[in-house]
């Protein structure tokens, strides 16, 4: 990949103004998109199905010191509210075998669930005997349960804790895994700053996975500050970094409450690529869900999509 300054200098050079087919492209990329929702607000799936085309596939996350199953009561609503529910399901913060089926049984049987983002987790220690995604999917609970798709995390920039070559190998061996048990799968990728970085881990994996559908995560809307204090956390560093050497004017510039510079640049690449595989984008929160969906419902019907 490019270093974290070519690829943040890049950002002006990737992102063309959106006119005509990359215009029609980033329109569909936003309708056929996604977003993320916290577990303990069932509440909000309401106010965001009032703004979002039916069946929009919405991320329930599963935060540290919280169980799996507290997030059933969300999943349920955001399946009664017309949108497709998706958990979270992180390896490290799994207690036992018991608490995923348990969990399991529920999403599928009581949320309808059919398809679940495979994470890790970042804590530095299991909490339980399943260390990664891989270790989750060799014991064929998930498809067993009645899961049909599974989502793998995807990283522009790079894990800050993962040697890329660790990296490569687990998403092949949890290819391999999901494919032996009837599973689908795609990618979803962690946000970025940085464009051009994002355009290049898409390209590579038209390459060496062509078949796997990718979503491309877009920061939502949400206050510079907050953003810059994900995003830390979020392993997003690099691009932070090239974007400070520039001056704060630049870090307010790309953080800003919009993510549609980042999505013209993805729909430029889509338009003038005919081997991309990116077939949407799902939208990080920060805890402003209500915001990204009515960003996603300004930015469809702008462009003559249906909401």
């Amino acid at each position: 990949m490019s270093s974290p300054e070519n690829a943040a200098s890049g950002n002006r050079s990737v992102a063309p103004p959106a006119g005509g087919r990359a215009a029609s492209i980033a329109a569909e990329l936003v309708s056929g998109g996604s977003l993320e929702m916290g577990a303990q607000r069932p509440q909000d799936a309401r106010d965001i199905a009032a703004l979002l085309p039916a069946g929009t596939p919405v991320y329930v996350n599963h935060l540290p010191r919280h169980k799996l199953l507290d997030s059933v009561p969300t999943l349920i609503a955001v399946r009664e509210a017309g949108l497709e529910p998706v958990p979270h399901i992180a390896a490290r913060r799994i207690k036992d075998r018991a608490e995923l089926q348990a969990f399991l049984r529920r999403a599928v049987g009581d949320a309808g669930v059919r398809k679940a983002l495979i994470l890790g987790g970042d804590e530095p220690v299991a909490l339980g005997a399943y260390a990664d995604g891989a270790a989750l999917l060799r014991e064929g609970l998930l498809a067993a349960a009645g899961l049909r798709e599974i989502g793998l995390p995807g990283y522009p920039e790079g894990h800050p804790r993962i040697a890329r070559a660790a990296l490569e190998s687990a998403f092949a061996e949890k290819l391999s895994l999901a494919a032996g048990q009837g599973l689908g799968t795609y990618v979803l990728t962690q946000f970025s700053f940085a464009p051009a970085r994002v355009i290049e881990y898409c390209a590579a994996l038209a390459r060496s996975a062509p078949a796997v559908p990718v979503y491309v995560g877009l920061a939502g809307p949400t206050d510079p500050i907050a953003l810059l204090r994900f995003a830390q956390r979020c392993g997003v560093s690099a691009s932070l970094r090239a974007l400070r050497a520039q001056g704060m004017d630049a870090v307010r510039l790309v953080t800003h409450t919009d993510p549609g510079q980042q999505l013209s640049a993805l729909a430029h690449y889509c338009s003038v690529h005919a081997a991309c595989n990116v077939v949407g984008v799902h939208l990080f929160t920060f805890g402003g869900v209500t915001s990204a969906a009515a960003w996603m419902n300004r930015y469809i019907a702008s462009r003559g999509g249906s909401s």
